[in-house]
């Protein structure tokens, strides 16, 4: 964070001081909220979780080397007390960026937020000092504690905003005002909490409409292959981009295509030239991750060529999106189980097709949450399209909607046994190591809160050692 005084930030906060003996002082390190980060110059931030009260490691942070810790209470030590930590910790985050030099480029979308956000992260540090949402830290803490990380030096701020309700976007870009949004696509994530696609773009949208007018240089980034993300652009007084494989598009895709290996590959145009991109990712949604990186780069400043290899060279920042990993006996493990929905698993089935070719392949698949009354025919698609792209052998894994899974393929066709359905992750640990055949590859996904991490992380253990870890 850039260097501000106890007092000053007891002033931003509206806090009350406690047991400082200079508010002189500064804190010169990071914002955290985990003690465990904790280093010399820090300040912590105390919260009251279900499990874990951040108050009572205030003398534990301290001694670590912390300068003071904001908190909703006295706690013995040097402190600034506040009534809400969170509303707190969004002021102090608002005064840094108005602050910072940097320009500030914001991103949302139903599926690819995080991917997306790794590959701009990686092209714009080749220009600049950038500083990126680590993981999917994309809340009302975890967004200010991202920018609360930038300093001086920093020259690109590039922060993933994630929503469950209209207005919490709108909260967010007022935290941290963006120069650049970018709209990823309106799809089917989160629509039992939304209650439709239409919610979801009134949602995301509410990006567009926090952006400086053009002659300010505000910039929106738009889809141009998905329409309720291309109608945004009517919501906004920033210049319109869009991106995408239509024509129409100012930054697009032609011949894009996976190779062998599942990557994806095409060509870049811009408005200022073209150049070929062959990835290091897995899985054909990341051509339009790739597109609206590339958008995002072109308009601060970057060259057709620049972005391709960039583009080219970029790898995953974030654990468990299509991380491909071979064992020493040729079985290819997919972990690709940090989170699910209908586009992203249909995405990965393809990937998982592209790279089985000639081998045999695996689905390891489980719930999808959160998808409302859509949630049956969505897994019985997903079920269906495993035995039309000729997955070798679907593993549903859980309850009622892993049986969804596993009657889409059997309704689809899969008549023997190339489609079954395990009580859990354990139970497909199980069946994987017993029929597993050197050159196999097998893909992981579900939804975060299945845990099918573990089964991919016990394939690649081996042995007794990789039976699934009590959860």
């Amino acid at each position: 964070m850039i260097a501000l005084s106890l007092a000053e930030i007891a002033e931003v906060v509206g806090g009350q001081t406690y047991d400082i003996p200079d508010p002189a002082v500064q804190v010169t390190g990071s914002v955290v909220r985990d003690s465990r980060e904790v280093e010399p110059g820090s300040l912590f931030a105390a919260f009251v979780g279900e499990r874990v009260d951040g108050h009572d490691y205030a003398a534990q942070v301290v001694a670590a080397g912390a300068v003071a810790v904001l908190a909703s209470r006295p706690v013995g030590v040097p402190s600034i007390v506040v009534a809400d930590v969170q509303k707190a910790l969004g002021a102090l985050a608002r005064h840094v960026v108005r602050r910072l030099g940097a320009t500030l480029v914001a991103l949302t979308g139903s599926a690819g937020k995080t991917s997306t956000k790794d590959l701009i992260a990686q092209v714009l540090q080749r220009k600049a000092p950038t500083v990126w949402t680590p993981g999917s830290l994309n809340n009302e803490i975890g967004l200010p504690l991202t920018a609360l990380s930038a300093t001086e030096e920093t020259r690109f701020l590039v922060l993933e905003m994630g929503a469950r309700g209209i207005g919490h976007i709108r909260y967010l870009a007022d935290l941290t005002p963006p120069r650049i949004g970018l709209v990823l696509n309106v799809g089917t994530a989160h629509i039992g909490e939304f209650g439709g696609r239409e919610q979801i773009a009134q949602a995301k949208g509410e990006l567009v409409e926090a952006l400086p007018s053009a002659d300010d240089g505000g910039a929106a980034i738009l889809n141009a292959d998905d329409p309720l993300v291309r109608a945004m652009a009517s919501r906004t007084k920033a210049k319109v981009i869009l991106f995408g494989e239509s024509g129409e598009a100012d930054v697009r895709a032609e011949n894009a295509r996976l190779t062998d290996s599942g990557q994806p590959a095409f060509t870049l145009h811009t408005p200022s030239g073209a150049s070929d991109v062959t990835m290091r990712l897995y899985g054909e949604h990341h051509v339009s991750n790739a597109l609206a990186a590339a958008a995002v780069a072109h308009e601060l400043g970057m060259s057709a060529e620049e972005i391709a290899t960039a583009l080219s060279e970029a790898g995953s920042l974030s654990r468990w999106r299509m991380e491909v990993t071979e064992r020493p006996d040729g079985v290819t493990v997919v972990n690709d189980a940090y989170n699910a929905n209908p586009e992203s698993m249909r995405a990965a089935l393809r990937a998982l097709a592209a790279m089985g070719k000639g081998r045999r392949t695996w689905a390891v698949l489980g719930k999808m949450a959160e998808l409302g009354d859509e949630a049956l025919a969505e897994h019985d698609a997903v079920g269906r399209l495993a035995v039309r792209l000729n997955v070798g052998k679907l593993v549903a894994v859980g309850g009622r909607e892993a049986s969804w899974l596993q009657l889409g393929a059997y309704n689809e066709g899969s008549w023997g046994e190339e489609s079954v359905h395990v009580s859990d992750a354990q139970a497909a640990v199980d069946l994987l190591r017993s029929e597993l055949r050197p050159g196999d590859v097998v893909l992981v996904k579900a939804s975060r809160s299945v845990g099918l991490e573990s089964v991919a992380e016990a394939l690649l253990a081996g042995g007794a050692e990789g039976e699934v870890a009590a959860r």
